[in-house]
């Protein structure tokens, strides 16, 4: 199964619950900043498509998109 994670960085306000719920750790805190001045999560390859980040995300930040590929 393949994964496509989109992230909103305009709207993420750097809370970082994310980061410690990816199970395949492939999130992290970019060093850059938003418009409003916040940090937010950049995805490296290696998403499952779990879909933890856009549960846990309370600024709805996250959209996962899943195709099985048959």
């Amino acid at each position: 199964m393949t994964a496509t994670v989109t992230i909103d960085q305009e709207t993420c306000k750097g809370c970082v619950l994310c980061i410690p719920v990816c199970p395949p750790k492939v999130l992290e805190m970019s060093t850059a900043v938003n418009s409003k001045g916040y940090r937010y999560p950049i995805l490296h390859d290696g998403c499952t498509g779990c879909e933890l980040c856009a549960k846990v995300c309370p600024d709805f930040c996250f959209e996962v998109y899943r195709e099985s590929g048959q």
